[in-house]
């Protein structure tokens, strides 16, 4: 991305603001375009066989981590480009900042080692300055970066419920300064920090500290702060003392500030500039944004802003969107925070590492306050390398990002004692309690002196004894709990105990819920919805829950929703394999009723929207032999005392919601129906949604059969490409249905039922998960005529071992394979084999979808009789679809 000089801009990256020679000048562009790319490692640097043209950012593991093959790419790769470097730069200082590279980088330049870089999530530079080739004109120099995210037992994070993508993801610049400049090279960070010593509503002082490099004698630095509209409101000029490569200079207080907080994010602007003793000429500035509040947490009273108490109310986010992996333009991160202002939250956290400086830039400017960490993430490794390299990311965090007044909190260390190593209780894992413990304590030591006007924060998964009986709970001044109760496992009450537990056992440390949420896939639909069912409406359920159990507890001090977009995570199978399903968005960003239930909540402008808008096809059973609709509940999100509610332009009720929640029963017909509801004439919402009426008897004339879906063995709906799947039901005369078997459910699994395995070569894996095993026949009473049969079968049981999921919170056993046994079947309609010995020793390859389609001609009221005529083993179909020709 090509950036233009402009105030802002100016802010974000260092340009000045001065008029001053070319030659003096701080310049800062992208060299994003134009790269080479070769996939793998080198044989030499002079190899240039198999290089493709892309342009950053860019990823190799786009493809990789949502294909059918466990796992995905992790080694080197490398990129080149060629930079033009002209004659006016001599004596100048040249470098590259690169905002991220996954997860090590390794520079070259004209074939000499130039830098090198250990960590996928923050920003370094390499000087250029000895290394470049200048002649008269544009001479051409060569860049080789090698970037490697291969899994190194040193560099954190070693496992996580996210994908770790290689390569350079996130955006270069070349910088350049004159010989004399603010620091470029301090941890990547502006050069200039920003303190606020004190702040009030009646005056604010601020102070600015930094170093220079290249420093001589005679220098001074100019501080000036400006507010919104440009105006000088503060400024103060010292000159440095013979030597002197450091400084600190306090700003005249400001009066009566204009104070940042969510509702009104108000931003000065701060500029130091570097000028000779003598003169009017400006060697270097540098621009950063000032917002001005001050604030504290409370073990009983949870956070305060500005004096005013606050309850923190947002998501977390990680960097990832489909098509382009973690290599997201600028925009998408921007478009992220817009999201999630816009669904009225003031906070989000940005897990489970830094992102890109975009990011936090929105947050200035929109009002979300922010918690910032470093990925060590599950466990640690006991090494010296490992705790250094976590302390550089932590020195590298809080550099870079130190003057964003959005930023509240720092983190480290996210659920550390998730997967602890060695047997417990045995003497190798107490020895490596005490390493955790160590280097929490290193961690929590180097914050709070980088920066002692932030809070430290170690967000720990919910086993509270594991974290409280090594020390953990008493390092930082925040505790953060990722709790999951009713998802993982327990129930929702579960919640409510532990919050309370902390606050009986830690009445000095402030609480805030890190994490909470449930996966919802937007496809499975259910009227009594169950722990682990994937199902919208049981994520609704479970927020409804917890966010009420946060709201009665003033001790908690934030409520942070896991997460605000669904995310890739390779590793993962269940309904949506390859993706953590938690968000509040789609990884498309099209927001789930759960982001509309936190609005019914959070906004404070007239809010009315239909939930299961989403559910925009449908189908059901009509009520009744002559009855043209089916009742479905639907349920309206309002922050609105009524809401009045219109199916098809008729006046179906007006109703009061509870708790931002108005429940209606919606008699839908066949065919189109327009679902309005509203409050007053400005607060209106209009859903259209597609509904099959299948008759109640299959039959009837009032009613004609054309088609039907139905799942086997779950109790969900389940709508894709168009098509509405009804649950399975008994057979009854006149209507369809199965005829003996049981629903199939995996041994030791969390799904209610079927299976949670990813079903190769098939994105429809809710169809293939679930079956109905040993069943006699499945009927369906249709009048005569031509219909085509569709049946599918998924092979569930194998020797395929399961990894263990590092994701599982609750701690119990995961998914057992099954024990595979040999399976044969045969399949008639209507007294006609249609499918011969079928089973897993042929067409039925274990753990991939299989479908087969028949033409069955239905005369003399016989209706269609699937008939299954087992073999070996026990006969199963998992899904089947009628269509009248």
């Amino acid at each position: 991305m090509q950036f233009h000089v402009s105030a802002l801009l100016a802010g974000l990256l260092g340009l000045s603001l001065y008029s001053a020679p070319v030659q003096a000048q701080r310049t800062v562009r992208s060299i994003n375009t134009d790269w080479q790319f070769h996939h793998g490692e080198l044989h030499s640097l002079a190899d240039t066989a198999g290089w493709e043209r892309v342009s950053l950012p860019h990823t190799w593991n786009v493809a990789d981590v949502t294909d059918d093959m466990p796992g995905y790419y992790r080694g080197p790769g490398w990129y080149k480009k060629i930079l033009y470097v002209p004659a006016s730069w001599k004596g100048r200082h040249v470098q590259l900042r690169f905002e991220g590279v996954g997860q090590t980088a390794a520079v070259y330049v004209n074939g000499k080692p130039a830098g090198s870089h250990v960590g996928g999530y923050t920003a370094f530079v390499v000087p250029l300055d000895d290394l470049l080739l200048q002649g008269d004109s544009l001479t051409a120099n060569e860049i080789l970066v090698r970037a490697d995210n291969s899994y190194n037992d040193d560099i954190p994070p070693l496992s996580a419920d996210f994908t770790f993508y290689g390569g350079i993801y996130r955006d270069v610049f070349l910088e350049t300064a004159g010989a004399t400049h603010f620091a470029l090279n301090d941890y990547a960070g502006p050069g200039i920090y920003i303190h606020i010593p004190q702040v009030s509503a009646t005056e604010a002082q601020v102070a600015v500290s930094g170093s220079i490099a290249g420093a001589g004698a005679g220098l001074r630095v100019r501080m000036q702060v400006t507010d919104a509209d440009g105006n000088i409101v503060a400024q103060q000029e010292t000159k440095l003392k013979k030597g002197d490569t450091s400084f600190r200079i306090a700003i005249p207080v400001i009066k009566t500030p204009h104070l940042w907080s969510p509702e009104d994010p108000y931003l000065y602007q701060v500029t130091a500039s570097l000028l000779p003793e003598k003169g009017r000429e400006v060697l270097d500035a540098v621009s950063q944004p000032l917002g001005l509040r001050w604030f504290s947490f409370d073990a009983e009273k949870g956070f305060f802003l500005n004096g005013k108490a606050v309850k923190l109310v947002g998501a977390s986010r990680h960097q990832d969107y489909p098509g382009l992996g973690n290599a997201l333009p600028d925009a998408q991160g921007v478009r992220d925070m817009e999201l999630l202002k816009a669904m009225g939250a003031n906070f989000v956290r940005i897990a489970h590492y830094p992102q890109d400086p975009a990011v936090l830039a929105a947050c200035d400017r929109l009002g979300l306050l922010a918690s910032v960490e470093t990925p060590e993430v599950n466990r640690v490794t006991e090494s010296a390398a490992f705790a250094q390299n976590s302390q550089h990311m932590q020195v590298e965090m809080i550099r870079q990002n130190f003057n964003h007044p959005s930023i509240i909190i720092w983190g480290y260390m996210n659920e550390v004692m998730l997967v602890p190593r060695y047997d417990n209780g045995s003497a190798a894992r107490k020895a490596y309690n005490a390493t955790v413990y160590a280097q929490a304590r290193a961690l929590d030591s180097i914050t709070r002196k980088e920066d002692p006007s932030r809070y430290t924060l170690l967000p720990c998964h919910g086993d509270f004894d594991r974290y409280h009986s090594i020390g953990l709970t008493k390092i930082p001044q925040l505790l953060g709990w990722n709790l999951y109760q009713g998802w993982y496992g327990g129930d929702f009450s579960g919640l409510d105990a532990f919050l309370d537990r902390h606050h009986k056992d830690l009445p000095g440390v402030p609480l805030l819920l890190t994490e909470y949420g449930a996966d919802a896939d937007e496809r499975l639909r259910s009227f009594a919805p169950v722990r682990f069912d994937k199902t919208v409406d049981y994520a609704v359920a479970y927020h409804k829950h917890y966010l009420k159990a946060v709201m009665d507890r003033p001790f908690v001090a934030a409520a942070m929703i896991w997460t605000l977009v669904d995310f890739n995570s390779e590793g993962r199978t269940e309904s949506t394999p390859h993706i953590n399903s938690k968000g509040l968005a789609d990884t498309e960003r099209k927001p789930k009723d759960v982001y509309y239930y936190y609005q019914s909540h959070l906004l404070q402008t007239p809010f009315v929207k239909i939930a299961s808008r989403g559910w925009d096809v449908r189908a059901g059973v009509a009520l009744g032999d002559t009855a043209l609709y089916c009742k479905q509940p639907v349920e309206i999100y309002s922050n609105q005392p009524e809401v009045t509610v219109l199916l098809n332009g008729r006046m179906l009720q007006t109703v009061a919601p509870v708790n931002g929640v108005a429940k209606v029963e919606v008699p839908f017909v066949n065919g189109l129906n327009e679902l309005e509801a509203s409050s007053g004439a400005a607060c209106r919402d209009v859903v259209n949604i597609q509904f099959h009426l299948v008759p109640a008897d299959l039959r009837s004339v009032v009613l004609p059969f054309t088609s039907l879906h139905v799942n086997l063995g779950d109790a969900r709906y389940f709508t894709a490409n168009g098509v509405a799947w009804l649950p399975e039901q008994p057979y009854h005369p006149g209507s369809w249905g199965y005829v003996g078997g049981k629903v199939y459910k995996m041994e030791r699994s969390q799904v209610p039922y079927g299976s949670g395995k990813d079903i190769l070569g098939t994105d429809l894996d809710p169809l293939y998960q679930t079956q109905r095993v040993g069943l006699d026949t499945f009927r369906l009473d249709v009048p005569d005529g031509m219909y085509a049969v569709t049946l599918h079968f998924c092979e569930l049981l194998s020797d395929r071992e399961r990894q263990q999921l590092v994701y599982n919170l609750n701690g119990g056993a995961e998914e057992t394979a099954g024990k595979a046994h040999r399976r044969a079947f045969d399949v008639l309609v209507n007294g006609s084999v249609v499918l011969e010995g079928i089973g897993n020793g042929n067409e039925l390859v274990p753990e991939r979808a299989f479908s087969t389609k028949v033409m069955v001609a239905v005369h003399g009221g016989q209706g269609i009789v699937v008939t299954f005529r087992a073999l070996a083993g026990e006969d199963v179909l998992n899904a089947l679809e009628v269509e009248k020709i």
